[in-house]
């Protein structure tokens, strides 16, 4: 058996690793969850979220994934055969209308090339035919996770507002949250989702809608079923720091210490962190003679770097040898994009020396496989960072 020194190198687009802090706070002792230390705990967690939102507004948890917040999103305001827009920035805005479509909505898909963000003037070209206002939600996702191409959420607002149309606004941050600049009061997003294991540090298990007061009140009249995803039993217990079934306690242990941690860096510090890694790596990119998936410089991600490899050249075999060779797991290629790209993570508890390692294993790799690339991508990466 092959015994492996170090660490293993996690750079896959989230999970993300968690940092030891972060285990550390989640290895104590389940508590009562009807109990008044966890309401205590509950408080905390749910105003601290708030902040890393940057809303004023509620946010609910919910013990479940990211694709579990998406259906919350959904049912808690839309109701059977209600229209639905969406756009085609990826694998994940293809996932979510997937979801849409099989809880009986009427889904409108733009469609995209998966190279460029959601177009708001498309969104408001299509709201403005609109003229009986039949579509009752326009669906964005923030950062998409198989690209690495971020849209622009606060142009998409303006694009709405300028229409007039009355449609809820949703948006996907799920690998956006704590990574990426997101303003969620600011953009007036009607809800937004979002999940635990990606900036905000912590092992898959917790997500988030975040609510304004017009999606409440559409939940009123919203007649999709829901029964966990309850908006109302959730915000009612929430009141007193309690949740109406049993929490994922040791999660927010773990998130209570994230939210220290990104507070204590300041969040406008970790947006920059995350803007100066990305830059760092599209530079080695370039170096290599290699293509970054994200043609608009405007929508390039904070969060992962997406790889395009010359044809002929297989971009899961590269990922396999990097993973045999140097320890280091890149994120595949998904969907339509299998087999032709690879994503590299710089999320997260990151640091320069921890992207110039990574670096270094993708550079050893292209070499390894004989994936045509002109060498020094590491080396105009360290330049860069060292002058910054």
């Amino acid at each position: 058996m092959s015994y492996k020194s170090g660490r293993h190198f996690l750079q896959i687009p989230g999970p993300s690793p968690v940092p030891d802090r972060i285990l550390r706070a989640m290895d104590n002792p389940v508590i009562d969850h009807r109990g008044p230390e966890f309401a205590e705990l509950g408080q905390v967690v749910l105003a601290g979220i708030k902040r890393i939102f940057k809303t004023e507004s509620p946010v609910v948890i919910y013990p479940a994934s990211g694709t579990g917040a998406w259906e919350a999103a959904l049912v808690n305001t839309l109701s059977p055969g209600d229209r639905v827009l969406m756009c085609e920035t990826g694998q994940f805005a293809t996932l979510w209308h997937e979801l849409a479509s099989k809880l009986g909505l009427e889904v409108e898909f733009i469609p995209g090339d998966w190279r460029h963000g959601a177009d708001p003037q498309a969104i408001a070209e299509r709201l403005r035919r609109d003229d009986g206002h039949q579509i009752q939600a326009v669906c964005v996702v923030h950062n998409e996770t198989s690209t690495g191409v971020t849209s622009r959420i606060g142009d998409i607002r303006r694009a709405i507002d300028d229409t007039g149309h009355p449609a809820l606004f949703m948006v996907d941050t799920i690998s956006g949250l704590a990574s990426a600049d997101y303003r969620h009061d600011e953009w007036r997003v009607d809800v937004t989702v979002s999940g635990s294991q990606k900036g905000l540090m912590l092992p898959p298990g917790i997500s988030f809608n975040a609510l304004s007061d017009k999606a409440l009140a559409r939940a009123k009249e919203a007649r999709l079923p829901r029964s966990y995803w309850d908006w109302g039993a959730m915000l009612a217990s929430n009141a007193t720091g309690y949740f109406p079934y049993t929490p994922a306690t040791n999660l927010l242990y773990g998130l209570k210490e994230a939210i220290h941690m990104l507070e204590v860096e300041g969040l406008d510090h970790v947006f920059a962190r995350h803007q100066r890694h990305a830059e760092a790596t599209r530079r080695a990119v370039q170096a290599w003679g290699l293509e970054v998936l994200c043609l608009n410089p405007a929508e390039h991600s904070p969060v992962l770097t997406t790889v395009l490899l010359p044809e002929g050249h297989d971009a899961d075999r590269l990922r396999r040898l990097i993973l045999e060779r140097f320890d280091m797991s890149l994120g595949a290629g998904l969907g339509k994009l299998r087999g032709r790209v690879f994503r590299i993570g710089h999320l997260g508890a990151i640091n320069d020396l921890t992207l110039l390692g990574t670096l270094a294993g993708v550079e050893m790799g292209l070499a390894c496989a004989g994936v045509p690339h002109q060498p020094g991508g590491v080396q105009e990466a360290m330049r860069f960072l060292a002058d910054r």
